[in-house]
């Protein structure tokens, strides 16, 4: 399971509530939900599509243990410019890969802002300015795809968005060095990535590397992060 947020940086405490805001298909949802501590996830997405499978993913792995553990999970469609959640009912919101595809980001942000409780935590991370450029710059097809990203940050105006909304950030890392190379791979061959031996190759090779997680894999990752990596990942605490 690709996670991209470092959960340990999220000061979880027992029977907290958790948004994966635009879920998709549920990496941060079920990572949330099987991990140490107990928690009341909720994961919302604009597919339907996606919403059904981030549900079916619940049981694919054995309930958690000890089963006593007072965990609930839930998955809703919906849009993320109109949350249907009452204010301030979330101690923690991720939104992981969503801001990018949205039309009004600071809709988004308000919105956030408004059903997360008081001094709760909030969690960003969008595309890279640096490496979505040149995925940009190679293919006008991968900027164009529907449903695909219609933005890229920079860092430091994605900060200033989010600040703007009465958060603060307190700490930043970058993730996924090793898939910027595969997409700036696809964006060369766009027209013919579906066939290229290239692009499988290394598709498989992250597969592999997500499944198997070889130290070395894991020590180039965390030493390319910070020069090359695919996302930036910021952490926010709301005002009190």
């Amino acid at each position: 399971m690709m996670v991209t947020v470092r959960l340990e940086d999220m000061d979880l405490e027992p029977g907290m509530r958790v948004l994966d805001l635009g879920c998709g298909r549920g990496r941060h949802l079920h990572a949330l939900y099987w991990n140490d501590i107990p928690l009341d996830v909720v994961g919302l997405d604009l597919s339907h599509g996606e919403v059904k499978a981030a549900w079916e993913g619940f049981f694919e792995l054995p309930p958690p243990e000890p089963a006593s553990d007072q965990r609930s999970a839930s998955v809703t469609a919906g849009d993320a410019g109109r949350l249907p959640f009452p204010d301030a009912c979330f101690d923690r919101i991720i939104c992981s890969e969503v801001l990018e595809h949205v039309p009004d980001p600071d809709l988004v942000l308000s919105e956030i802002s408004r059903i997360l409780k008081p001094g709760g935590l909030f969690i960003a991370s969008v595309p890279r300015y640096w490496p979505e450029k040149i995925c940009w710059s190679l293919s006008e097809g991968y900027q164009n795809t529907p449903g695909g990203h219609v933005r890229i940050f920079r860092s430091s105006q994605l900060r200033q968005s989010v600040e703007q909304q009465g958060f603060k950030r307190f700490a930043r890392h970058w993730a996924h060095s090793l898939h910027s190379p595969y997409w700036w791979l696809q964006c060369a061959l766009w027209d013919k990535r579906e066939d290229s031996g290239l692009v499988n190759t290394y598709r498989k090779f992250l597969e592999w590397d997500l499944l198997q997680r070889p130290w070395l894999t894991r020590f180039l990752d965390w030493l390319l992060n910070p020069v090359m990596g695919k996302s930036v990942v910021m952490y926010f605490r709301k005002a009190s």
